[in-house]
Protein backbone atom coordinates (compact mmCIF):
# COMPACT_ATOMS: atom_id res chain seq x y z
CA UNK A 1 0.00 0.00 0.00
CA UNK A 2 1.01 3.58 -0.46
CA UNK A 3 3.05 5.36 2.15
CA UNK A 4 2.03 8.89 3.10
CA UNK A 5 4.83 10.17 0.83
CA UNK A 6 3.48 8.17 -2.11
CA UNK A 7 -0.09 8.96 -1.12
CA UNK A 8 0.42 12.64 -1.81
CA UNK A 9 1.99 11.91 -5.20
CA UNK A 10 -0.87 9.59 -6.19
CA UNK A 11 -3.70 11.63 -4.72
CA UNK A 12 -4.84 12.84 -8.12
CA UNK A 13 -5.07 9.26 -9.32
CA UNK A 14 -7.25 8.38 -6.36
CA UNK A 15 -9.49 11.37 -6.90
CA UNK A 16 -9.74 10.62 -10.63
CA UNK A 17 -11.72 7.47 -9.90
CA UNK A 18 -14.69 9.49 -8.63
CA UNK A 19 -18.00 8.86 -10.29
CA UNK A 20 -19.59 10.87 -13.09
CA UNK A 21 -23.08 11.16 -14.51
CA UNK A 22 -24.78 10.73 -11.14
CA UNK A 23 -28.43 11.36 -10.45
CA UNK A 24 -30.27 12.10 -7.23
CA UNK A 25 -32.45 9.06 -7.78
CA UNK A 26 -29.77 6.42 -8.23
CA UNK A 27 -26.91 7.52 -6.02
CA UNK A 28 -24.84 4.35 -6.07
CA UNK A 29 -25.46 2.98 -9.53
CA UNK A 30 -22.76 4.84 -11.42
CA UNK A 31 -19.55 3.44 -12.86
CA UNK A 32 -16.63 4.67 -10.69
CA UNK A 33 -14.06 3.98 -13.40
CA UNK A 34 -14.79 7.19 -15.30
CA UNK A 35 -11.87 9.59 -15.23
CA UNK A 36 -11.96 13.26 -14.27
CA UNK A 37 -9.38 15.77 -13.12
CA UNK A 38 -9.43 17.63 -9.83
CA UNK A 39 -9.41 21.01 -11.60
CA UNK A 40 -12.83 20.55 -13.18
CA UNK A 41 -14.43 18.56 -10.37
CA UNK A 42 -16.50 19.72 -7.36
CA UNK A 43 -18.48 22.19 -9.46
CA UNK A 44 -21.97 20.68 -9.53
CA UNK A 45 -24.44 18.72 -7.46
CA UNK A 46 -23.64 15.64 -9.53
CA UNK A 47 -19.96 16.08 -8.70
CA UNK A 48 -20.78 16.15 -4.99
CA UNK A 49 -22.82 12.95 -5.23
CA UNK A 50 -20.11 11.26 -7.27
CA UNK A 51 -17.41 12.27 -4.80
CA UNK A 52 -19.21 10.69 -1.86
CA UNK A 53 -20.04 7.60 -3.91
CA UNK A 54 -16.31 7.22 -4.53
CA UNK A 55 -15.70 7.02 -0.77
CA UNK A 56 -18.22 4.21 -0.48
CA UNK A 57 -16.58 2.51 -3.47
CA UNK A 58 -13.31 2.16 -1.59
CA UNK A 59 -15.02 0.16 1.15
CA UNK A 60 -15.35 -2.75 -1.25
CA UNK A 61 -13.20 -1.75 -4.19
CA UNK A 62 -10.22 -3.49 -5.69
CA UNK A 63 -7.45 -0.89 -5.71
CA UNK A 64 -6.59 0.15 -9.25
CA UNK A 65 -3.41 1.88 -8.11
CA UNK A 66 -2.09 -0.80 -5.75
CA UNK A 67 1.55 -1.02 -4.80
CA UNK A 68 3.33 -4.37 -4.86
CA UNK A 69 0.41 -6.19 -6.44
CA UNK A 70 -1.90 -5.99 -3.43
CA UNK A 71 -5.46 -5.48 -4.63
CA UNK A 72 -8.06 -5.43 -1.89
CA UNK A 73 -10.59 -3.01 -0.49
CA UNK A 74 -11.03 -2.16 3.17
CA UNK A 75 -13.51 -4.94 3.95
CA UNK A 76 -13.27 -6.83 0.66
CA UNK A 77 -10.86 -9.61 1.60
CA UNK A 78 -8.47 -8.52 4.34
CA UNK A 79 -10.02 -6.57 7.22
CA UNK A 80 -12.66 -9.02 8.43
CA UNK A 81 -10.34 -11.98 7.83
CA UNK A 82 -7.57 -10.36 9.87
CA UNK A 83 -9.93 -9.68 12.78
CA UNK A 84 -11.17 -13.27 12.71
CA UNK A 85 -7.77 -14.93 12.43
CA UNK A 86 -6.26 -12.91 15.29
CA UNK A 87 -8.85 -14.35 17.68
CA UNK A 88 -10.39 -17.62 18.81
CA UNK A 89 -12.89 -17.92 15.95
CA UNK A 90 -10.96 -18.48 12.71
CA UNK A 91 -8.15 -20.62 11.25
CA UNK A 92 -6.33 -20.23 7.94
CA UNK A 93 -6.37 -22.85 5.21
CA UNK A 94 -5.23 -20.66 2.31
CA UNK A 95 -2.08 -22.13 0.80
CA UNK A 96 0.65 -19.58 0.21
CA UNK A 97 -0.99 -16.96 2.44
CA UNK A 98 1.79 -16.70 4.99
CA UNK A 99 0.40 -13.37 6.16
CA UNK A 100 -2.79 -15.12 7.29
CA UNK A 101 -0.88 -18.02 8.87
CA UNK A 102 1.09 -15.49 10.92
CA UNK A 103 -2.06 -13.72 12.08
CA UNK A 104 -3.65 -16.96 13.20
CA UNK A 105 -0.55 -17.99 15.17
CA UNK A 106 0.13 -14.46 16.48
CA UNK A 107 3.57 -14.48 14.87
CA UNK A 108 2.81 -11.52 12.60
CA UNK A 109 5.37 -8.75 12.29
CA UNK A 110 5.35 -5.18 10.89
CA UNK A 111 6.25 -6.68 7.49
CA UNK A 112 2.95 -8.55 7.29
CA UNK A 113 1.24 -7.50 4.02
CA UNK A 114 -2.17 -7.43 5.68
CA UNK A 115 -1.06 -4.49 7.80
CA UNK A 116 -0.10 -2.57 4.66
CA UNK A 117 -3.41 -3.34 2.98
CA UNK A 118 -5.55 -2.33 5.94
CA UNK A 119 -3.55 0.80 6.71
CA UNK A 120 -3.34 1.93 3.10
CA UNK A 121 -6.97 1.37 2.17
CA UNK A 122 -8.26 3.05 5.33
CA UNK A 123 -6.17 6.14 4.68
CA UNK A 124 -7.16 6.19 1.03
CA UNK A 125 -10.80 6.25 2.12
CA UNK A 126 -10.02 8.98 4.66
CA UNK A 127 -8.26 11.02 1.96
CA UNK A 128 -11.33 10.99 -0.27
CA UNK A 129 -13.56 11.83 2.70
CA UNK A 130 -11.35 14.78 3.65
CA UNK A 131 -11.53 16.22 0.15
CA UNK A 132 -15.30 15.81 0.01
CA UNK A 133 -15.76 17.43 3.44
CA UNK A 134 -13.59 20.37 2.38
CA UNK A 135 -15.03 20.98 -1.09
CA UNK A 136 -18.71 20.03 -1.10
CA UNK A 137 -19.75 23.00 1.14
CA UNK A 138 -18.57 25.37 -1.62
CA UNK A 139 -20.84 23.89 -4.29
CA UNK A 140 -24.02 25.76 -5.23
CA UNK A 141 -26.59 22.99 -4.79
CA UNK A 142 -29.58 21.84 -2.75
CA UNK A 143 -28.75 22.68 0.86
CA UNK A 144 -30.26 19.58 2.43
CA UNK A 145 -28.51 17.27 0.00
CA UNK A 146 -25.22 19.12 0.49
CA UNK A 147 -25.45 18.74 4.27
CA UNK A 148 -26.37 15.10 3.94
CA UNK A 149 -23.45 14.30 1.66
CA UNK A 150 -21.00 15.97 4.03
CA UNK A 151 -22.60 13.96 6.82
CA UNK A 152 -22.04 10.74 4.89
CA UNK A 153 -18.39 11.63 4.34
CA UNK A 154 -17.96 12.37 8.05
CA UNK A 155 -19.60 9.07 8.95
CA UNK A 156 -17.21 7.16 6.71
CA UNK A 157 -14.18 9.06 8.03
CA UNK A 158 -15.27 8.39 11.60
CA UNK A 159 -15.73 4.69 10.87
CA UNK A 160 -12.29 4.43 9.29
CA UNK A 161 -10.59 6.12 12.25
CA UNK A 162 -12.53 3.88 14.65
CA UNK A 163 -11.04 0.84 12.96
CA UNK A 164 -7.55 2.35 12.86
CA UNK A 165 -7.38 3.49 16.48
CA UNK A 166 -8.64 0.15 17.75
CA UNK A 167 -6.16 -1.78 15.63
CA UNK A 168 -3.07 0.42 15.84
CA UNK A 169 -3.56 2.78 18.78
CA UNK A 170 -1.97 6.17 18.07
CA UNK A 171 -2.27 6.96 14.36
CA UNK A 172 -1.87 10.10 12.22
CA UNK A 173 -5.02 12.19 12.46
CA UNK A 174 -5.37 13.61 8.95
CA UNK A 175 -8.37 15.90 8.57
CA UNK A 176 -7.48 18.31 5.78
CA UNK A 177 -7.39 18.07 2.01
CA UNK A 178 -3.64 18.66 2.11
CA UNK A 179 -1.72 17.10 5.00
CA UNK A 180 1.97 16.99 5.95
CA UNK A 181 4.15 14.55 4.02
CA UNK A 182 5.47 13.16 7.31
CA UNK A 183 2.61 13.47 9.78
CA UNK A 184 2.96 12.84 13.47
CA UNK A 185 0.70 10.44 15.33
CA UNK A 186 -2.34 11.73 17.14
CA UNK A 187 -2.99 10.54 20.66
CA UNK A 188 -5.63 7.88 21.17
CA UNK A 189 -7.72 10.44 23.02
CA UNK A 190 -7.49 12.93 20.14
CA UNK A 191 -8.48 10.30 17.59
CA UNK A 192 -11.48 9.21 19.63
CA UNK A 193 -12.54 12.83 20.14
CA UNK A 194 -12.53 13.30 16.36
CA UNK A 195 -14.46 10.07 15.83
CA UNK A 196 -17.15 11.24 18.24
CA UNK A 197 -17.33 14.64 16.54
CA UNK A 198 -17.62 13.12 13.06
CA UNK A 199 -20.28 10.62 14.06
CA UNK A 200 -22.35 13.17 16.00
CA UNK A 201 -22.19 15.57 13.05
CA UNK A 202 -23.24 12.70 10.79
CA UNK A 203 -26.13 11.69 13.05
CA UNK A 204 -27.45 15.26 12.96
CA UNK A 205 -27.19 15.55 9.16
CA UNK A 206 -28.31 12.12 7.98
CA UNK A 207 -31.86 10.85 7.48
CA UNK A 208 -33.45 7.92 9.29
CA UNK A 209 -33.64 6.10 5.97
CA UNK A 210 -33.87 6.37 2.19
CA UNK A 211 -36.37 5.48 -0.47
CA UNK A 212 -36.49 1.71 -1.00
CA UNK A 213 -34.17 0.61 -3.78
CA UNK A 214 -32.11 3.81 -3.92
CA UNK A 215 -30.28 3.96 -0.63
CA UNK A 216 -28.99 0.50 0.22
CA UNK A 217 -25.53 0.84 1.68
CA UNK A 218 -25.78 4.55 2.49
CA UNK A 219 -25.18 5.82 6.01
CA UNK A 220 -28.14 6.91 8.12
CA UNK A 221 -28.51 8.66 11.46
CA UNK A 222 -29.16 5.22 12.94
CA UNK A 223 -25.85 3.97 11.58
CA UNK A 224 -23.98 6.91 13.11
CA UNK A 225 -25.66 6.38 16.49
CA UNK A 226 -25.02 2.63 16.35
CA UNK A 227 -21.30 3.10 15.71
CA UNK A 228 -21.22 5.75 18.44
CA UNK A 229 -22.67 3.23 20.87
CA UNK A 230 -19.85 0.86 20.01
CA UNK A 231 -17.28 3.65 20.34
CA UNK A 232 -18.48 4.34 23.87
CA UNK A 233 -18.64 0.62 24.67
CA UNK A 234 -15.02 0.29 23.58
CA UNK A 235 -14.10 3.27 25.78
CA UNK A 236 -16.03 1.73 28.70
CA UNK A 237 -18.26 4.78 28.85
CA UNK A 238 -21.24 2.61 29.74
CA UNK A 239 -23.71 5.43 30.19
CA UNK A 240 -23.16 6.90 26.74
CA UNK A 241 -23.00 3.45 25.16
CA UNK A 242 -26.46 2.79 26.56
CA UNK A 243 -27.76 6.22 25.51
CA UNK A 244 -26.73 5.83 21.86
CA UNK A 245 -27.77 2.19 21.60
CA UNK A 246 -31.18 3.19 22.98
CA UNK A 247 -31.45 5.95 20.37
CA UNK A 248 -31.19 3.27 17.71
CA UNK A 249 -33.65 0.97 19.49
CA UNK A 250 -36.18 3.72 20.15
CA UNK A 251 -36.01 4.99 16.57
CA UNK A 252 -38.15 1.96 15.62
CA UNK A 253 -36.33 1.76 12.30
CA UNK A 254 -34.93 -1.70 12.93
CA UNK A 255 -36.01 -5.09 14.19
CA UNK A 256 -34.74 -8.66 14.20
CA UNK A 257 -35.76 -11.10 11.53
CA UNK A 258 -37.76 -13.84 13.20
CA UNK A 259 -35.57 -16.51 11.62
CA UNK A 260 -31.79 -16.12 11.88
CA UNK A 261 -31.52 -17.65 8.40
CA UNK A 262 -33.27 -14.61 6.93
CA UNK A 263 -30.52 -12.25 8.10
CA UNK A 264 -28.13 -13.41 5.38
CA UNK A 265 -30.46 -13.98 2.45
CA UNK A 266 -29.78 -11.77 -0.56
CA UNK A 267 -33.37 -10.62 -0.37
CA UNK A 268 -32.64 -9.24 3.11
CA UNK A 269 -29.83 -6.91 2.04
CA UNK A 270 -30.62 -3.44 3.33
CA UNK A 271 -33.56 -4.92 5.23
CA UNK A 272 -34.93 -4.30 8.70
CA UNK A 273 -31.94 -5.67 10.63
CA UNK A 274 -29.21 -4.03 8.53
CA UNK A 275 -27.98 -0.78 10.07
CA UNK A 276 -24.82 -0.30 8.02
CA UNK A 277 -23.34 -2.78 5.58
CA UNK A 278 -20.75 -2.72 2.84
CA UNK A 279 -22.53 -3.64 -0.38
CA UNK A 280 -21.18 -5.68 -3.24
CA UNK A 281 -22.29 -5.40 -6.83
CA UNK A 282 -24.78 -7.46 -8.76
CA UNK A 283 -26.99 -6.71 -11.71
CA UNK A 284 -30.15 -6.35 -9.65
CA UNK A 285 -28.87 -4.48 -6.62
CA UNK A 286 -29.08 -0.82 -5.66
CA UNK A 287 -25.29 -0.72 -5.40
CA UNK A 288 -23.66 -1.47 -8.72
CA UNK A 289 -19.92 -1.11 -8.59
CA UNK A 290 -17.80 -3.68 -10.39
CA UNK A 291 -16.82 -5.71 -7.34
CA UNK A 292 -18.23 -8.89 -5.89
CA UNK A 293 -17.57 -10.38 -2.47
CA UNK A 294 -15.40 -13.33 -1.58
CA UNK A 295 -17.52 -15.00 1.09
CA UNK A 296 -18.31 -18.09 -0.97
CA UNK A 297 -14.82 -18.60 -2.35
CA UNK A 298 -13.14 -18.04 1.00
CA UNK A 299 -15.50 -19.86 3.33
CA UNK A 300 -17.31 -22.70 1.57
CA UNK A 301 -15.54 -26.10 1.69
CA UNK A 302 -14.05 -27.71 -1.42
CA UNK A 303 -16.09 -30.81 -0.54
CA UNK A 304 -19.15 -28.99 -1.92
CA UNK A 305 -17.88 -29.87 -5.38
CA UNK A 306 -19.69 -33.16 -4.74
CA UNK A 307 -22.90 -31.13 -4.90
CA UNK A 308 -21.87 -29.26 -8.02
CA UNK A 309 -20.67 -26.11 -6.29
CA UNK A 310 -17.84 -24.43 -8.16
CA UNK A 311 -14.76 -22.59 -6.92
CA UNK A 312 -15.33 -23.12 -3.19
CA UNK A 313 -11.83 -22.91 -1.73
CA UNK A 314 -12.38 -23.09 2.03
CA UNK A 315 -9.54 -20.69 2.66
CA UNK A 316 -10.68 -19.76 6.16
CA UNK A 317 -12.70 -21.92 8.54
CA UNK A 318 -13.93 -21.75 12.14
CA UNK A 319 -12.18 -23.25 15.13
CA UNK A 320 -13.80 -26.29 16.70
CA UNK A 321 -13.93 -24.22 19.88
CA UNK A 322 -16.25 -21.71 18.22
CA UNK A 323 -18.49 -24.42 16.82
CA UNK A 324 -18.74 -26.14 20.19
CA UNK A 325 -19.99 -22.98 21.92
CA UNK A 326 -23.45 -23.52 20.43
CA UNK A 327 -26.21 -25.62 21.88
CA UNK A 328 -27.06 -28.42 19.43
CA UNK A 329 -30.45 -26.94 18.54
CA UNK A 330 -29.33 -23.31 18.44
CA UNK A 331 -30.70 -22.06 15.11
CA UNK A 332 -27.53 -20.01 14.62
CA UNK A 333 -25.39 -23.14 14.52
CA UNK A 334 -27.38 -24.70 11.71
CA UNK A 335 -27.42 -21.44 9.75
CA UNK A 336 -23.80 -20.42 10.33
CA UNK A 337 -22.04 -23.73 9.68
CA UNK A 338 -22.00 -26.57 7.19
CA UNK A 339 -20.90 -30.01 8.46
CA UNK A 340 -22.57 -32.41 6.02
CA UNK A 341 -22.26 -32.81 2.25
CA UNK A 342 -24.67 -34.68 -0.01
CA UNK A 343 -22.35 -36.69 -2.21
CA UNK A 344 -23.28 -39.03 -5.09
CA UNK A 345 -23.04 -41.98 -2.71
CA UNK A 346 -24.98 -40.33 0.09
CA UNK A 347 -24.27 -37.76 2.79
CA UNK A 348 -20.90 -37.54 4.50
CA UNK A 349 -19.61 -35.45 7.39
CA UNK A 350 -16.89 -32.80 7.24
CA UNK A 351 -15.35 -30.47 9.80
CA UNK A 352 -17.35 -27.25 10.27
CA UNK A 353 -17.06 -24.50 7.68
CA UNK A 354 -18.97 -21.20 7.63
CA UNK A 355 -21.87 -21.00 5.17
CA UNK A 356 -24.08 -18.26 6.59
CA UNK A 357 -23.27 -15.76 3.82
CA UNK A 358 -24.20 -18.26 1.11
CA UNK A 359 -27.69 -17.84 -0.29
CA UNK A 360 -27.81 -21.16 -2.06
CA UNK A 361 -31.13 -20.52 -3.73
CA UNK A 362 -29.85 -17.34 -5.39
CA UNK A 363 -26.20 -18.38 -5.90
CA UNK A 364 -26.35 -22.17 -6.29
CA UNK A 365 -22.91 -22.46 -7.88
CA UNK A 366 -21.14 -20.55 -5.11
CA UNK A 367 -18.47 -18.59 -6.96
CA UNK A 368 -18.48 -14.85 -6.24
CA UNK A 369 -20.88 -13.55 -3.61
CA UNK A 370 -23.28 -10.62 -3.85
CA UNK A 371 -23.96 -10.63 -0.12
CA UNK A 372 -23.27 -7.57 2.01
CA UNK A 373 -20.66 -7.36 4.73
CA UNK A 374 -22.51 -6.38 7.94
CA UNK A 375 -20.51 -3.62 9.65
CA UNK A 376 -23.21 -3.31 12.31
CA UNK A 377 -26.70 -4.79 12.55
CA UNK A 378 -29.55 -4.55 15.01
CA UNK A 379 -28.68 -7.68 17.02
CA UNK A 380 -25.26 -6.14 17.72
CA UNK A 381 -26.91 -2.98 19.09
CA UNK A 382 -29.19 -5.02 21.36
CA UNK A 383 -26.13 -6.79 22.78
CA UNK A 384 -24.31 -3.47 23.20
CA UNK A 385 -27.24 -2.15 25.20
CA UNK A 386 -27.41 -5.33 27.29
CA UNK A 387 -23.68 -5.15 28.07
CA UNK A 388 -23.82 -1.47 29.00
CA UNK A 389 -26.94 -2.01 31.15
CA UNK A 390 -25.18 -4.77 33.06
CA UNK A 391 -22.21 -2.53 33.78
CA UNK A 392 -24.56 0.20 34.98
CA UNK A 393 -26.26 -2.23 37.36
CA UNK A 394 -29.52 -2.37 35.41
CA UNK A 395 -29.74 -6.13 35.78
CA UNK A 396 -33.27 -6.73 34.52
CA UNK A 397 -32.79 -4.59 31.42
CA UNK A 398 -29.53 -6.36 30.67
CA UNK A 399 -31.25 -9.73 30.83
CA UNK A 400 -34.23 -8.53 28.78
CA UNK A 401 -32.12 -7.34 25.87
CA UNK A 402 -29.73 -10.28 25.69
CA UNK A 403 -32.73 -12.60 25.87
CA UNK A 404 -34.33 -10.83 22.91
CA UNK A 405 -31.39 -12.09 20.86
CA UNK A 406 -31.53 -15.52 22.54
CA UNK A 407 -35.21 -15.87 21.70
CA UNK A 408 -34.46 -15.72 18.00
CA UNK A 409 -31.91 -18.53 18.43
CA UNK A 410 -34.80 -20.75 19.62
CA UNK A 411 -36.72 -20.36 16.37
CA UNK A 412 -36.06 -23.46 14.28
CA UNK A 413 -37.55 -22.13 11.07
CA UNK A 414 -41.15 -22.92 11.87
CA UNK A 415 -41.60 -22.72 15.66
CA UNK A 416 -39.86 -21.85 18.90
CA UNK A 417 -38.13 -24.64 20.82
CA UNK A 418 -36.70 -24.78 24.34
CA UNK A 419 -33.13 -25.62 23.41
CA UNK A 420 -31.78 -22.09 23.97
CA UNK A 421 -33.17 -20.95 27.32
CA UNK A 422 -33.23 -17.36 28.52
CA UNK A 423 -30.50 -16.17 30.83
CA UNK A 424 -31.78 -15.56 34.35
CA UNK A 425 -30.29 -14.55 37.69
CA UNK A 426 -26.75 -13.96 36.44
CA UNK A 427 -24.33 -11.96 38.54
CA UNK A 428 -22.63 -9.00 36.90
CA UNK A 429 -19.48 -11.06 36.27
CA UNK A 430 -21.45 -14.03 34.95
CA UNK A 431 -23.32 -11.70 32.63
CA UNK A 432 -20.03 -10.35 31.26
CA UNK A 433 -19.04 -13.87 30.25
CA UNK A 434 -22.50 -14.56 28.87
CA UNK A 435 -22.66 -11.50 26.64
CA UNK A 436 -19.13 -12.10 25.33
CA UNK A 437 -20.15 -15.66 24.42
CA UNK A 438 -23.43 -14.46 22.93
CA UNK A 439 -21.59 -11.99 20.72
CA UNK A 440 -19.31 -14.81 19.58
CA UNK A 441 -22.26 -16.96 18.51
CA UNK A 442 -24.36 -14.16 17.03
CA UNK A 443 -21.60 -12.40 15.07
CA UNK A 444 -19.63 -15.30 13.57
CA UNK A 445 -17.08 -14.08 10.99
CA UNK A 446 -18.44 -10.52 11.01
CA UNK A 447 -15.12 -8.84 11.83
CA UNK A 448 -15.92 -8.38 15.53
CA UNK A 449 -14.16 -11.03 17.59
CA UNK A 450 -10.63 -9.62 18.00
CA UNK A 451 -12.12 -6.26 18.97
CA UNK A 452 -14.36 -7.91 21.56
CA UNK A 453 -11.54 -9.94 23.11
CA UNK A 454 -9.23 -6.92 23.23
CA UNK A 455 -11.70 -4.48 24.78
CA UNK A 456 -12.67 -7.05 27.45
CA UNK A 457 -9.05 -8.04 28.16
CA UNK A 458 -9.75 -11.68 27.27
CA UNK A 459 -7.42 -12.18 24.30
CA UNK A 460 -4.69 -14.07 26.16
CA UNK A 461 -7.23 -16.17 28.05
CA UNK A 462 -9.55 -17.24 25.22
CA UNK A 463 -7.28 -17.82 22.22
CA UNK A 464 -5.36 -20.79 23.73
CA UNK A 465 -8.69 -22.53 24.36
CA UNK A 466 -9.38 -22.50 20.62
CA UNK A 467 -5.80 -22.79 19.36
CA UNK A 468 -3.76 -25.02 21.69
CA UNK A 469 -0.15 -23.93 21.78
CA UNK A 470 -0.95 -20.42 20.56
CA UNK A 471 -0.63 -17.80 23.29
CA UNK A 472 -1.04 -14.12 22.44
CA UNK A 473 1.27 -11.67 24.16
CA UNK A 474 0.56 -8.28 25.65
CA UNK A 475 1.73 -6.68 22.40
CA UNK A 476 -1.11 -8.37 20.50
CA UNK A 477 -3.66 -5.98 21.99
CA UNK A 478 -2.53 -3.78 19.09
CA UNK A 479 -1.33 -4.61 15.61
CA UNK A 480 2.06 -3.39 14.36
CA UNK A 481 2.24 -0.36 12.13
CA UNK A 482 3.31 -1.35 8.59
CA UNK A 483 7.08 -1.32 8.37
CA UNK A 484 6.95 0.56 5.05
CA UNK A 485 5.25 3.47 6.78
CA UNK A 486 7.62 3.45 9.73
CA UNK A 487 10.66 3.41 7.42
CA UNK A 488 9.40 6.35 5.37
CA UNK A 489 8.12 8.44 8.26
CA UNK A 490 10.40 8.77 11.32
CA UNK A 491 7.55 10.50 13.19
CA UNK A 492 5.55 7.31 13.45
CA UNK A 493 7.62 4.93 15.54
CA UNK A 494 6.45 1.37 16.17
CA UNK A 495 4.01 -0.12 18.64
CA UNK A 496 5.58 -1.65 21.71
CA UNK A 497 6.77 -5.23 21.33
CA UNK A 498 7.15 -5.12 17.56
Amino acid sequence: MKSFRLQIITLLLAVSSMLLNSSCKKFLEEDPKNQVTITNFYKTESDAIAAVNAIYAYLNSVDNFAVGGNTAGVYHSTFWVTIGLASDEMLNNQLGAANFDQLSSFSHTPQNPSMEEIWGMHYKTITLANIAIARIPGIDMNTNLRNRLVGEAKFLRGLMYFNLVRMFGEVPLLLEENNPLLPEKGTVEAVYTQIETDLKDAAAALPLGYDPGSGRGRATSGAANAILSKVYLTRKNWEQAAVYAKKVIDSEQYELWQDFADVFKLSSRGGKEAIFSVGFGDAGGAIVFWEVGQFNVRLLPTALSAEGVQNAQGWQFPTEFLYNQFEVDDRRRAVSFITEINGPNGPFTIRPYVKKYWDRQMEPQGNNSSNDFPVIRYADVLLIYAEAANELGNTQEAHDYINEVRKRARFNGSSYVNAVPDYAGLTQEQFRDAVLKERSMELVFEGQRWFDLVRTGKLEQRVPLAKPGVTPAARNYLFPLPQREVDLNPNLGQNEGY
